[in-house]
């Protein structure tokens, strides 16, 4: 049993009535001061950004007309080598991949491409089987229609 459980319960009572230690007074005085400060630093940096923001507001309005069009191609501009650049990325990828396959490496995922190779191999030789065998058996129901109507016509 721990010690707690063996206290009788006015004395429980009692303690926790006592008043805190300094040390968590001072850990709670400090947190408080620091989350106040930052409230502060908070208030005061909204405050700035609606000033700029009231202050900018004409400015943006009568270059607008310049502002706008040239944000368009600067954001097209940099989505466009951003792409680019994440193309080129995976082009270089699936090249490095492709050579590590052919060099016999087995990078990760060539034991999926062997086995859909042999699926898509199975799948051909099934079907070769079966385009056989149909061509067979369309010839012999051509050679038995042709069979039929040369008996009709000697009865």
């Amino acid at each position: 049993m721990s010690n707690d459980q063996t206290k009788p319960m006015t004395q429980e009572l009692n303690e926790s009535d006592s008043a805190p230690s300094s040390r968590k007074v001072v850990k709670f005085l400090t947190a408080t001061a620091l989350g106040v400060t930052l409230l502060f630093l908070s208030g005061l940096t909204l405050t700035g950004t609606v000033v700029a923001l009231v202050m900018a507001t004409p400015v943006m309005v009568l270059f607008s007309p310049i502002l706008v069009p040239s944000g368009i191609v600067i954001f097209l501009v940099i989505t466009g080598f951003f792409f680019s650049g994440g193309f080129g990325v995976a082009a270089i990828t699936a090249l490095l991949w492709i050579y590590n396959y052919v060099k016999g490496k087995q990078p990760r995922g060539a034991d999926l491409l062997d086995y859909a190779r042999n699926m898509v191999r199975s799948v051909t030789e099934k079907a070769k089987e079966y385009g056989q065998y149909v061509q067979v058996q369309h010839k012999a129901g051509k050679d038995a229609q042709v069979k039929a109507k040369h008996l009709q016509q000697l009865n």
